[in-house]
């Protein structure tokens, strides 16, 4: 298992949305994402599920805390990891832009579906489909 190292690779994962994708693009980071939604929790209690090594988890952490996502504090002798929702809020008004765009498309294409069924069969065209002559096997080949 590999983490992602951000601010390198093609688009250098340096603005906040990239590096917020990044670390949402693997299933270990989303999964201790989703362990964080239900409250605060050390790095002891993030790696429980895992068979990983802490050092692994606290990597993971790391890529997660340089995209914003989490916070980690300190109490005592333990250091909590927090959610953080803002990045995430972030990349929801991005992909709300997109999901309006293809919901206008699927409305279009409702609308158009629609108007072919209303349309009566013997106006609608047939596609002309080429006929195609399939050789017969000779007395070899059978």
């Amino acid at each position: 298992m590999s983490t992602v190292a951000l601010g390198t690779g093609p688009a250098g994962a340096r603005d906040p949305l990239s590096r917020v994708f990044a670390a949402l693009a693997d299933p270990t980071r989303r999964a201790i994402l989703a362990r964080l939604a239900d409250g605060q929790a050390t790095v002891n209690q993030l790696a429980e599920p895992f068979p990983i090594s802490l050092q692994a988890v606290s990597k993971h952490l790391k890529v997660l805390e340089q995209a914003g996502l989490i916070t980690r504090g300190r109490d005592a002798q333990w250091r909590p990891c927090k959610l953080e929702a803002a990045p995430l809020r972030e990349i929801s008004e991005w992909t709300e832009r997109y999901r309006q765009f293809w919901d206008a498309r699927y409305d279009r294409l409702d609308s158009y579906l629609q108007e072919l069924q209303t349309v009566p069969k013997a106006d609608v065209p047939k596609a002309d489909v080429p006929k195609t002559d399939v050789p017969k096997k000779t007395d070899e080949e059978k």
